[in-house]
């Protein structure tokens, strides 16, 4: 299930960016900062599968 979780995690990542990118085009703050949470999110979540295929060699 890594490889899916992971999938997500990118997808999560770079749905973030484009709403923060439609945020700037727009000059709508709150669509930014979503965005923006939306792409720590899935850095974050990315660190944690990382940790985890760490731990299972």
């Amino acid at each position: 299930m890594g490889a899916v979780d992971k999938a997500k995690n990118k997808a999560e990542e770079l749905a973030g960016k484009a709403k923060e990118k439609v945020g700037q085009a727009t000059g709508d703050k709150d669509t930014e900062a979503e965005g923006q949470k939306d792409q720590a999110k899935g850095n974050l979540k990315q660190a944690g599968e990382k940790v985890k295929d760490a731990f299972k060699d």
